[in-house]
C-alpha cells in the first residue's frame, strides 16, 4: 500500500497513468482534489505551506517536486485499487490508501487495513515504530544514516553515493522484509518505539 494523499498532489496524473482501469484513475484524481478542497475549506493553502522548512533545507523547491519523490516510492507496477483510510483492500497488488501525510496516522491506517510489515522511508530520520506491526526504516541519504544508525534498518543513500544501484538496494529491502516477516526485530522494535494514532474527526492532511 502507498498512502499519504497530500504527498501525491501535483503528481496524481502520473499515478493515473498506472491505474488498472478508468475507475481507479478517477478515484486517484478524486482523492487528491478532495483533500486539497478540504484544506482550502479550513482556510489553508497547502501549496503555500509545502514543502516544509525541513524539506526545503533538504533541497526541495515545490510541492510537485516533493510529490514526484513520494510517488516514486510506490515503484512502477499497476495501481489495482484506491481504498479509504483503514479500509481492507479487495485486490492484490499495489493499492493506494487515501490517508493523511502524518507518519504515525498513515501507518496505523495501513496496519488496520491488514498491512503486516511497514517500510517507512525517511530523509530527516523520523523515529517511528508501531505496537502492532514491525516498521522497517529506510534512510534516503547516507548523512542521516550515519547520524542515526541505531534507528535505521536500511541505508538507501548509497544509491546517491553511487555505491549501489536502485536494483541492489531494492533487493536488500526485499530481503529485509522477508527476514522481518520471519521474526527479525527491526531497529524500532529494539528501541521500543510503539507510536500509534488514528485519523481525527476534523480535517487532517
Amino acid at each position: 500500500m502507498l498512502s499519504e494523499t497530500a504527498e501525491m498532489l501535483g503528481a496524481e496524473h502520473i499515478l493515473g497513468r498506472r491505474a488498472i482501469s478508468d475507475e481507479v484513475r478517477e478515484r486517484i484524481r478524486e482523492i487528491t482534489v478532495t483533500i486539497e478542497a478540504n484544506v482550502k475549506a479550513a482556510g489553508v493553502d497547502i501549496r503555500g505551506t509545502e514543502p516544509s522548512p525541513g524539506n526545503i533545507e533538504g533541497g526541495l523547491t515545490t510541492l510537485e517536486e516533493k510529490s514526484l519523490g513520494s510517488i516514486r516510492k510506490g515503484g512502477t507496477s499497476a495501481i489495482m485499487q484506491v481504498v479509504r483510510y483503514a479500509e481492507k483492500p479487495s485486490q492484490k497488488g499495489l493499492v493506494i490508501m487515501d490517508g493523511p501525510a502524518h507518519d504515525v496516522v498513515s501507518n496505523t491506517g495501513m496496519i488496520a487495513a491488514g498491512a503486516q510489515v511497514i517500510v517507512f522511508t525517511t530523509g530527516r530520520g523520523t523515529p517511528l515504530g508501531s505496537p502492532v506491526a514491525p516498521v522497517i526504516k529506510v534512510s534516503s541519504n547516507s548523512a542521516i544514516y550515519q547520524r542515526m544508525k541505531d534507528n535505521i534498518d536500511v541505508n538507501a543513500g548509497v544509491i546517491l553515493d553511487s555505491e549501489e544501484s536502485i536494483k541492489s538496494v531494492g533487493e536488500q529491502i526485499f530481503r529485509e522484509i522477508v527476514e522481518v516477516a520471519s521474526g527479525k526485530l527491526t531497529r524500532a522494535e529494539i528501541l521500543g518505539h510503539r507510536e500509534f494514532a488514528i485519523h481525527t474527526i476534523g480535517p487532517t492532511v
